[in-house]
């Protein structure tokens, strides 16, 4: 059982913190340095995970990294799956950008954060909305 009013809560502070971001990267555009982005955008898919993680009462490294949290969602759930490539995504721009291959991401690689992290939002707030456990 889980609180299901704090856990959406929680996933809708994170979705606005989420669209803060494209709101800058969309006033600044291709002005938005990209590896700090990249760095958030990770930041915050791993607060994604975390909020998921603590109402399934998953017990998680505090300095895991964003696939080592995936791993400990997907265990014994394989509905997690779906979620697998929006992390491995963000962990390829950063290992990209980490490898001073720039070239090697899509056109638009600030859109695609965005668009990465609003799915993994509506994916984990979806599951959450139709999840039956509530707190009694």
């Amino acid at each position: 059982m889980y609180d299901k009013v704090l856990t959406l809560s929680r996933l809708d502070q994170a979705q606005a913190r989420i669209e803060a971001m494209a709101r800058e990267m969309a006033a600044d555009g291709d002005g938005v340095p990209l590896a700090p982005a990249v760095d958030k955008a990770m930041d915050l898919a791993r607060e994604l995970l975390r909020i998921l993680l603590d109402a399934e009462g998953k017990p998680y490294e505090a300095d895991a990294d964003l696939l080592q949290l995936w791993k400990v969602l997907v265990k014994g759930e394989p509905h997690w799956n779906t979620i697998r490539d929006n992390c491995r995504e963000l962990v390829y721009y950063h290992n990209c950008l980490d490898l001073g291959r720039e070239d090697a991401l899509p056109p638009h690689p600030r859109k695609m954060i965005v668009h990465t992290l609003r799915h993994l939002y509506l994916y984990l707030r979806s599951h959450c909305e139709q999840s039956p456990e509530e707190t009694a």
